[in-house]
């Protein structure tokens, strides 16, 4: 049971050109006129944000690294302090390197110049 509405056609309007409507083509032109701005300024105000946002987490991450180098910088003092305290040179030198203090025989002591004698006659 074949019918002659299910049979193909051929298209006999192929040579048909479709005009372009100018209305509509001003309106859209008018439409991104008018959003064109206002999205270019709504991204500057994001990009503004987001900017503002990293720089205070970058102020806030150098903060953080400025405390941390003031602490160390506090500890190497203090231990820099604790290290030439003579005490503490005395036992450094007596336990790492071995040293004694001077026995009386390994002293030696040096005269004082003259105090009458001229330069001229040294």
């Amino acid at each position: 049971m074949k019918t002659r509405y299910l049979e193909p056609r051929p298209v006999h309007n192929v040579y048909l050109v479709r005009e372009r409507d100018r209305q509509r083509r001003r309106e859209l032109l008018q439409i991104v006129v008018v959003a064109l701005p206002l999205a270019l300024a709504l991204l500057a105000y994001i990009w503004l944000n987001v900017e503002v946002l990293d720089s205070g987490y970058r102020i806030d991450a150098a903060d953080r690294q400025l405390r941390t180098l003031e602490q160390e910088e506090r500890r190497l003092k203090l231990e820099a302090a604790a290290l030439a305290h003579p005490a503490a040179l005395e036992r450094r030198a007596a336990d790492e390197l071995g040293l004694a203090p001077p026995r009386p025989e390994q002293l030696l002591y040096l005269e004082p110049p003259p105090t009458d004698a001229t330069w001229g006659e040294l």
